[in-house]
């Protein structure tokens, strides 16, 4: 059959407005609440659903404190290694109220030393470039590096958006798609339809979900880190059991949840107890399967949220990339695991400042 040159051109622009309409579908699925909603804005609101049936609503914010202490964590961990790898002597390395202080043992190697550390001071990219750290040198050989407001700023910014996504996650094994939107500037409303008790979830969100695996300290006697101060390089972690469990644990991590690709609560048989199976990527089997190689008849401990979840002996090397979770759990203790796991650590500790449910209609409860 042959058509006429305008019934092409209608056929052709009516192709191209399925494609345009699914493709704005599409963007929209992706980046919900987006510009995009104004062009579609004849699809009824998923913000109007939520008022339509009711459920549940969270209001979260971003812990600022927490995130600081994470970051200034990190940051004297970097000030270390960028000063041992110039190979400058240094003592009294301390952090106190957003700023880091350290003697630099000889006054010659005080410009190679702020050079090392010229990278904290660098202005950040973008269209204002701001300063996270200043550098002064406040007494001859005293070098200090303060957090700006700036910086916490923009590190609370950065936290954001990953903590959106993961709350997101967490939220969406319900029957119901999640809404989650931005409030000010640290603020994180969450929205689950159909939910009516918020219980449960509330007690996910409240997880920060740092799992890391470190190995346990045999040096000490566990009596003898609990009456003294534990070795250099190892601190005193307690289980989650009643009355908890104290382990001597080192502080150097294996491997973290951020290598976890994969993660769900099973059976194990042989236990007759649920369990949470994991898997790693390839970076943290790697790790895993090194470390377990060269500690084999050692304890290694697996800590979440700086608690101990299990402390088993490394019978062999593990290099399968994958393993399992123990831990007196129920089956909703270990999904709940598996969930936290999945979706990921927080960017940054999450206080929740409200909770509400919602009845049908917008009517709260």
């Amino acid at each position: 059959m042959r058509f006429s040159r305008l019934t092409k051109i209608l056929i052709g622009l009516a192709v191209a407005v399925v494609i345009i309409f699914g493709l704005l579908i599409g963007a929209r699925s992706i980046k919900p609440d987006g510009p995009f909603d104004d062009l579609l804005a004849w699809v009824p609101k998923r913000q109007t659903r939520f008022e339509r049936q009711g459920g549940s609503q969270f209001l979260l914010e971003v812990d600022k404190n927490d995130l600081i202490e994470s970051r200034l964590e990190t940051v004297l961990e970097d000030v270390r290694s960028l000063l041992r790898n110039a190979k400058i002597g240094y003592r009294g390395l301390f952090v106190s109220d957003r700023e880091f202080r350290v003697h630099i043992s000889d006054p010659a190697e005080i410009d190679a030393a702020k050079t090392a550390l010229k990278i904290f001071t660098d202005p950040i990219a973008g269209d204002n470039p701001i300063r996270e750290f200043v550098l002064d040198e406040p007494e001859p050989g005293l070098l200090r590096l303060t957090l700006t407001g700036e910086g916490m700023k923009l590190r609370n910014s950065m936290a954001m958006v990953p903590s959106m996504e993961t709350v997101r996650l967490r939220a969406s094994e319900s029957d119901s798609e999640p809404i989650v939107q931005q409030q000010g500037d640290d603020r994180i409303l969450l929205q689950v339809p159909g939910l009516r008790d918020p219980q449960r979830l509330k007690e996910i969100l409240g997880r920060s979900g740092r799992l890391t695996f470190q190995m346990i300290d045999t040096s000490w006697p566990i009596e003898d880190a609990l009456k003294n101060r534990p070795p250099r390089g190892s601190s005193v972690l307690f289980s989650q059991d009643e009355p908890p469990v104290p382990y001597l644990v080192e502080d150097r991590v294996i491997v973290s949840g951020d290598n976890i690709v994969d993660a769900r609560a099973t059976y194990n048989a042989a236990m007759d107890a649920p369990v949470v199976s994991f898997r790693f990527d390839a970076k943290g089997t790697a790790r895993f399967g090194e470390a377990t190689s060269q500690n084999v008849g050692k304890p290694f401990a697996m800590i979440l949220d700086n608690q101990v979840l299990s402390a088993p002996i490394i019978r062999e090397p593990i290099l399968g990339g994958s393993g399992q979770i123990s831990g007196n759990f129920t089956k909703e203790s270990a999904d709940d695991l598996a969930l936290i796991l999945r979706s990921g650590p927080m960017a940054a500790s999450l206080k929740i400042v409200e909770v509400r449910t919602i009845a049908p209609g917008g009517v709260q409860n």
